[in-house]
């Protein structure tokens, strides 16, 4: 779901790298020093995903993981979305240089939408307590299967400025989302079912060193 260089209008990837800027900057100011190691480690998931390739007529289709970088990284998942682009961008031109900021806007918002949705619905509070809620895995699902079906509208939304080479294989690129959006969901479930279980203040993030007035102290 990387669009490269020379198929976006240069006001369009302009735009991107104002607005993927911003949301990032927003996003590095809700980073604290203890989630460093975490948002380091999502960003090698969310790295190494991309180079695992599965052919899908004339196109390709691979694991993203943006559903379990938000729910991991919580509201700083904007920093590894990005670091990873660049990353696979500089070194493997997988995307574009130039589309960097369009990237990071297709693939960060929705993986900040399911890290919100897991916060939301996926713990609850016993008391002054964290405890994992009763669908948490359900909606762990729901935030990874989302976070693709996201970035495939936002992906053709973008793609309404391209070249028309753009849309060459478009119908085959969607299709072969759709089944990767549930392996997505499955994914982001299991790791949202563990942690829920046995560390549901993993998934609250805030920026305080703690949560519930000291009750709990995150990793």
């Amino acid at each position: 779901m990387h669009i490269s260089d020379g198929l976006l209008p240069s006001y369009v990837c302009a735009g991107g790298y104002l607005v993927g800027g911003l949301a990032t900057m927003v996003s590095l100011r809700r980073v604290t020093d203890r989630e460093v190691p975490r948002l380091a480690l999502m960003t090698s998931a969310f790295f190494a995903a991309s180079l695992l390739h599965v052919n899908v007529g004339v196109t390709s289709v691979h694991l993203l993981l943006t559903g379990l970088v938000g729910v991991v990284a919580g509201p700083g998942a904007m920093v590894p979305i990005v670091v990873g682009l660049i990353l696979q961008a500089l070194l493997f031109g997988h995307g574009g240089v130039t589309t960097i900021g369009v990237n990071a806007i297709v693939l960060g918002f929705p993986a900040l939408m399911a890290g919100w949705m897991v916060r939301t619905w996926g713990v609850k509070e016993d008391g002054r307590r964290l405890v994992a809620s009763t669908r948490s895995a359900a909606v762990g699902f729901a935030a990874g299967f989302s976070a693709i079906i996201l970035s495939l509208l936002l992906f053709l939304a973008v793609g309404l400025t391209a070249d028309p080479a753009f849309f060459t294989a478009i119908g085959v690129f969607v299709l072969g989302h759709l089944p990767l959006a549930v392996v997505e969901g499955l994914v982001t479930a299991a790791a949202v079912g563990f942690l829920a279980k046995v560390k549901p203040e993993v998934l609250f993030h805030v920026a305080e060193p703690n949560v519930l007035d000291g009750a709990v102290d995150p990793v």
